[in-house]
């Protein structure tokens, strides 16, 4: 099993920054792929970014690129959301995700962290 806790998140006004952090736990070695998705009020959770273990690989959701960018400290086993540039759009509970292999899709994920709440202020 898997255990994936978030941090940092907050209330900030439009055009500022946050940092999200997920520190992994348990069988990390079996991670392979992290992402990190949202979901804001009356709405579906959506992806945001993923990440490969080389970090070579990084994916974003359209309305995220440029402004988003995802790392990860493999020592550490923390995945990281640096978020810029933030919209009143992006309030939403932010959810930290892992899975051993390459998942295509939300469901695919096989472990999920309990979230983080950014409110963006216009």
């Amino acid at each position: 099993q898997v255990q994936l806790v978030e941090s940092g998140g907050g209330l900030v006004q439009a055009g500022g920054s946050l940092t999200l952090s997920c520190a992994a736990s348990g069988r990390t070695f079996t991670i392979y792929t992290m992402g990190w998705f949202r979901q804001a009020p009356g709405k579906e959770r959506e992806f945001v970014a993923a990440i490969r273990r080389s970090a070579t690989s990084r994916n974003y959701a359209d309305s995220v690129k440029g402004r988003f960018t995802i790392s990860r400290d493999s020592a550490k086993n923390t995945v990281f959301l640096q978020m810029n540039s933030l919209k009143p759009e992006d309030t939403a509970v932010y959810y930290c995700a892992a899975d051993p292999g390459i998942p295509t899709t939300l469901g695919e994920y096989d472990y999920w962290g309990q979230g983080t709440q950014v409110t963006v202020s216009s």
